[in-house]
């Protein structure tokens, strides 16, 4: 089945251990199925899933575990994305074509950071690497731009629309650099029609040429409202973990873009602050908090893999008791109960 990128948010799933760090399958699944079935994308093995820390079978297993899990909830239509990068492109390609083979409609690949110096200065180098990992993989890939996670490797815009040019096989990027600007100068590229005739998508679905379009989605959800309005076409974040419903309900009002001063818009407006205000906690606590909170909520195990230590439970209890998480939490189960 192919399924098309959708416009929307992603929730970025960690991946959960038992005592002995092995594969909490169980926790998993409820997970998977919580925030799907809340109207979210789910990612799986990335950088919120410590991808960097699994083995490649574990990764295979995940993705096949998530659609296992979609099909069995009757979201057989619900894609996935799956995380794919790695510190070589021959890496990067064996993943990509085992995650498709595991049941993946996409993958997202980011930058190697472990010689991030070289490649930051040789641009054509980051270039190849994206390029031919799409080349050569069976399903579309998502260009990750994360400087946090990769060495302080930061793609602008131009290399990003480069390598769009260079691989009909490249559908989307994910920008986890909060900068408007840069989605906007993407955008203002890829959706002029000229550019779309000369540099068309590899994939379509069932004719409707519209999906093959290359798309921006934002990684940070705190400047949502924005982004949609220079053309982001959704956001990955770690919020939707534990309030996937207000999450969904913010890109539903913002991507109807509203009329400034109309109800909906005064309704985005106060759904986005607060979710701004929650997202400063969580960019705060990292994973390691997100696994707190679950647990808290869910009972689903907080440990990582080493050498990556737990939230203390001292140092959690601060996350718990902070006033913007309390009205998040009271926003989600009025959701939930409408």
């Amino acid at each position: 089945m192919s399924r098309p990128l959708p416009r929307g948010i992603y929730t970025p799933l960690p991946t959960f251990f038992d005592d002995n760090e092995d594969l909490d399958i169980a926790s998993f699944q409820a997970h998977v199925k919580y925030v799907t079935e809340a109207g979210t994308i789910p990612v799986t093995a990335g950088s919120a899933g410590e991808a960097a820390h699994l083995v490649r079978l574990e990764r295979v297993t995940l993705i096949k575990v998530t659609r296992s899990t979609l099909d069995s909830c009757g979201l057989s239509k619900v894609p996935i994305v799956a995380g794919a990068g790695a510190p070589s492109t021959r890496e990067s390609i064996v993943l990509a074509k085992e995650a498709a083979e595991a049941g993946a409609d996409f993958v997202m690949v980011i930058p190697p950071g472990y010689y991030a110096s070289t490649l930051r200065s040789n641009p054509e180098s980051l270039k190849r690497f994206f390029v031919d990992i799409a080349e050569a993989s069976p399903i579309p890939i998502i260009v990750y731009n994360f400087p946090g996670v990769s060495g302080g490797i930061d793609l602008d815009s131009d290399i990003i629309i480069d390598i769009v040019k260079a691989s009909p096989n490249v559908v989307g990027a994910k920008l986890t650099c909060a900068s408007v600007g840069k989605i906007t100068r993407i955008t203002a590229e890829v959706d002029d029609l000229d550019f779309q005739t000369r540099y068309p998508r590899k994939w379509s679905v069932g004719g409707d040429s519209a999906w093959s379009y290359f798309q921006v989605i934002d990684g940070y959800i705190d400047i949502l409202m924005p982004s949609v309005a220079s053309g982001a076409a959704g956001a990955i974040s770690g919020l939707p973990n534990f309030a996937p419903r207000t999450c969904v309900r913010l890109w539903d009002l913002a991507s109807s873009l509203p009329v400034p001063g109309s109800d909906d818009y005064l309704e985005a407006r106060r759904l986005q602050n607060l979710v701004a205000q929650v997202d400063g906690v969580a960019q705060k606590i990292g994973f390691s908090g997100m696994k707190f909170i679950l647990n808290h909520l869910f009972k689903y195990g907080k440990g990582l893999r080493r050498p990556l230590m737990p939230t203390p439970d001292d140092k959690g209890k601060v996350i718990l008791d902070n006033e913007w998480y309390l009205k998040i939490l009271a926003e989600e189960k009025k959701m939930s109960t409408c």
